[in-house]
C-alpha cells in the first residue's frame, strides 16, 4: 500500500468504517493499531503534534552577553555597530565561546528586531489600505493585433 499521510489514513478508515467494515479487517487493511482506528473514527482531523520543550544549545549562557551587546549598539553611531561576525568574534575571544557562527547568526537575525521594538526605536511601518471601485480605474495598452474574422486577417 502506497504510504499516504495521516489526514488522508483517517479518510480512508472513516470512508471504510462507513462501508461496514469491522474494527479488526481496518487495523489489519491498514496496518494500524486500534487505537489509530478508532481515533479516525472519533475525529475527522488527527490530533496535532506535540510540541517538544526547546532544547538548550551552546549559545544559551551566551545569550544576555549578545543581547547586551545589541543594546548598546541602539546608542551608538551607526558605524561603530556590531556586526554578527564582530559578535562571533567577541564571544569566541572574550569569552571562550564554544558556538558556530550560524548559530549566532541565527540568534541576532531573530532577536535584534525583538530588542529594537521594545526600545520603541524600530521604524514605525506603515499600511495605507487601497480601495477601487469597480469601472472607475482602467488600464489599457494600445497596439496592433491581427485577428482572423470571417476567414479573413484583420488588423485591429
Amino acid at each position: 500500500m502506497p504510504q499516504m499521510s495521516k489526514v488522508e489514513l483517517y479518510a480512508a478508515i472513516r470512508r471504510d468504517h462507513r462501508a461496514d467494515m469491522k474494527m479488526r479487517e481496518l487495523e489489519r487493511k491498514y496496518n494500524v493499531s486500534w487505537r489509530t482506528v478508532k481515533k479516525a473514527v472519533d475525529s475527522v482531523w488527527p490530533e496535532p503534534r506535540k510540541k517538544l520543550p526547546p532544547r538548550r544549545t551552546a549559545l544559551d549562557p551566551y545569550k544576555p552577553v549578545i543581547d547586551d551587546m545589541l543594546r548598546t549598539d541602539l546608542d551608538a553611531p551607526h558605524k561603530q555597530r556590531h556586526t554578527i561576525t564582530r559578535i562571533f568574534h567577541r564571544l569566541v575571544e572574550e569569552h571562550s565561546a564554544d558556538v558556530s557562527y550560524q548559530m549566532v547568526r541565527r540568534y541576532v537575525s531573530d532577536r535584534k528586531p525583538e530588542i529594537l521594538a521594545a526600545s520603541g526605536k524600530a521604524p514605525v511601518e506603515a499600511f495605507v489600505p487601497q480601495s477601487h471601485l469597480p469601472g472607475h480605474e482602467a488600464e489599457v495598452d494600445f497596439g496592433d493585433v491581427t485577428v482572423r474574422l470571417a476567414s479573413e486577417l484583420v488588423t485591429c
